[in-house]
């Protein structure tokens, strides 16, 4: 009996005579690559073709064969070859289902990676958005399974590492990437985590860290834009007559929704892939924004801002700066100013989860060896110009006054206004320990690579025994809700850490000075702490064991004070003075340091490495469907039906 061997959708027979016949699928494909429309002679060519088995290998070829000039000639067929593939998906009959899925990605991969038309490829990224976002929660999205196994990962690095491309195309292939990273990543081995941690093509994550950068860039901007016009108007004038009591009330109404979406992606790209740090660090000329004439957009909803990726204005033949402030500028600069702006405020849960997710990329940055050799290079200096929360009690800080110094100041900056800003009632108890984490672990690799920052830690100092101070005078309030003595521990340790190693890492011995000056001058905090922890370590309550702790890691801040104290009282009886001056404090301090005496407290410089599965897979499940949802109502065709929008761009030439 003769052999029937398949190749390339051909069926040909062993012996030679005979003229090699095609499969009816690939007749069928052959006929969607001509220009006359195939359902005019069968016009249940469409029903036939999705019962036949999808010969992949075929269709692809065809796809890849077609240069820009012969799609526009064929684009009607591909419309009609996509609104089918769409129509058939809802259908009962499982075979059409399947083969009309598998139509559908093949012709939306090739497209993408094809060079021809931009408003396809537009058009396949939106239905592929479309098709990820279908469910809330994509990890219950079973289309996704096939998106798995036949990978459109490639398609989207070629679209960032292509600056045409990714100019158009940039955001949305970002944000599909963060998507199906997500899939499952709990549950089973996704392919696109694998793909992403390995990708080592400079072009790839120069251009996705662009993308991100620019999304960023244009929410700072409008954010910006939008405080300059609040100061300007009506309501900066009153604010002016009356005084400052609606402050706060001026900045609740600048208050923006950040853009998840794109801080997802920033998040997966650092979290996953060592490589993109290099990317963070690389600086950027200062550039004009170039807007270029666009042509008039559908009509959409409003959204808020953030939410939506950047105009076509911003993302124009001129790749966008980084940071309109300075003259040279990088993605890190970019996110540490984005961050301040969405970390002001915290009152809202969907603020708070904002707050959460910039907090963990800083958590990520700060453990990673790498980042931080960059962070605290002294020949990478620049000026960063946080937003700062207005307050009461505070100037705002001239922009021409900030001093160029290494990035891991503009961090601690930025640690420091946390902590400073968000003494509430409602207190972010989880934020707050992330933040002093950051803060820990910066101090770490200090310590271990003895690098002296030339920093004003007494701002920092300031900060923690003000906090300290919070936590004690809101014990009753606070401990109905929160264990407090996790973040008091936390912050006496960050002291314990100075007072171990900061001959180390602090930048001149006068800053060691500094801090005993500061614990004695605050030692009524520190004394007070000590009585709390203690009353409630002797209690056999539920906080007995964490109270234990606290009052353990305060034996050398007591050491200190109760050493110190006497000798500075004693020096002021001697010498007929009333009150010390800060110099003659520190004259005390620098006499009798020989015969101070401290306990070497161990572990002071470990810290447990991040692990998203272990204790943040709750928070990133949420946050991802969360996104699922805001993209899905974002994408065109929540204004547009299928067939109108495909008519749309069908008559694009």
């Amino acid at each position: 009996m003769a052999q029937v061997e398949k190749r390339g959708g051909l069926l040909r027979k062993s012996s030679a005579s005979k003229k090699p016949l095609k499969e009816k699928v690939v007749l069928m494909y052959d006929e969607i690559f001509m220009t006359e429309d195939p359902s005019k002679c069968s016009p249940r060519f469409w029903e036939e073709l999705f019962l036949m088995k999808v010969n992949l290998e075929y269709l692809e070829g065809k796809l890849e064969s077609l240069d820009g000039e012969e799609l526009m000639k064929i684009k009607d067929n591909i419309n009609c070859l996509f609104q089918h593939c769409i129509q058939a998906l809802g259908e009962e009959h499982p075979i059409r289902v399947v083969n009309a899925l598998q139509n559908l990605m093949e012709s939306l991969d090739s497209l993408l990676c094809a060079e021809g038309s931009e408003s396809l490829k537009s058009l396949c990224l939106k239905l592929l958005l479309c098709l990820v976002t279908v469910t809330d929660n994509i990890s219950q999205n079973t289309i996704l399974e096939y998106v798995m196994i036949n990978s459109i990962f490639e398609a989207i690095l070629q679209i960032l590492s292509h600056p045409p491309s990714r100019r158009e195309h940039g955001y949305d292939a970002v944000v599909l990437l963060a998507l199906l990273v997500n899939y499952r990543k709990y549950e089973s081995v996704n392919p696109y985590i694998v793909k992403l941690s390995i990708v080592d093509d400079e072009a790839t994550l120069n251009g996705m860290g662009l993308v991100i950068a620019q999304a960023l860039s244009e929410y700072n901007r409008q954010y910006k834009d939008k405080e300059e016009e609040h100061q300007s108007g009506f309501f900066s004038a009153l604010t002016n007559m009356v005084g400052s009591m609606f402050i706060a009330d001026a900045h609740e109404k600048i208050s923006v929704q950040t853009n998840e979406a794109i801080l997802l992606a920033l998040y997966e790209a650092v979290h996953l892939n060592r490589n993109f740090i290099t990317v963070l660090a690389q600086s950027h000329p200062e550039m004009g924004l170039v807007t270029t004439p666009v042509s008039p957009a559908p009509t959409t909803p409003v959204t808020p801002l953030g939410t939506t990726p950047p105009s076509s204005d911003v993302i124009s033949s001129v790749e966008l700066p980084l940071d309109a402030d300075v003259q040279t500028s990088n993605l890190l600069i970019t996110f540490l100013k984005y961050s301040s702006i969405v970390m002001q405020d915290t009152k809202d849960e969907h603020r708070l989860h904002s707050g959460k997710l910039c907090l963990i990329i800083l958590t990520c940055i700060a453990e990673d060896q790498y980042a931080n050799a960059f962070l605290h290079d002294d020949n990478m200096n620049f000026r960063v110009n946080l937003h700062r929360m207005p307050m009461r009690h505070r100037k705002k800080a001239a922009d021409k006054n900030l001093p160029c110094r290494p990035l891991v100041c503009a961090v601690l900056d930025l640690m420091v206004e946390f902590i400073v800003t968000h003494m509430m009632k409602e207190f972010p108890m989880d934020l707050y320990i992330r933040c002093i984490q950051v803060v820990h672990k910066l101090l770490c690799y200090q310590k271990k690579c003895r690098v002296r920052l030339h920093y004003t830690w007494r701002e920092l100092w300031s900060a923690l025994i003000n906090l300290l101070k919070f936590l004690m005078s809101n014990e009753t309030v606070l401990l109905a809700k929160h264990n407090i003595f996790t973040l008091a521990l936390m912050i006496v340790n960050l002291f314990n850490m100075f007072i171990t190693y900061g001959d180390t890492f602090l930048p001149t011995p006068s800053s060691y000075d500094e801090l005993y000056y500061e614990i004695i001058r605050m030692h009524q905090s520190f004394d007070n702490l000590y009585s709390m922890v203690l009353r409630l370590s002797t209690n056999a309550g539920q906080w007995k064991e964490a109270a234990s702790k606290v009052t353990h890691a305060l034996v050398n801040i007591r050491a200190i004070i109760n050493h110190f104290n006497p000798k500075i009282e004693s020096y002021a009886a001697v010498n007929h003075i009333s009150q010390l001056s800060e110099e003659q404090v520190l004259e005390v301090v620098r006499a009798n340091y020989d015969t101070l005496t401290l306990k070497l407290q161990d572990g002071l410089d470990q810290y447990e490495r991040y692990s998203e599965q272990h204790k943040e897979a709750a928070f990133f499940k949420e946050l991802v469907r969360s996104i699922s949802t805001n993209v899905r109502r974002n994408l065109a065709f929540h204004t547009l039906s299928q067939e109108v929008l495909l008519k749309e761009f069908s008559t694009i030439s």
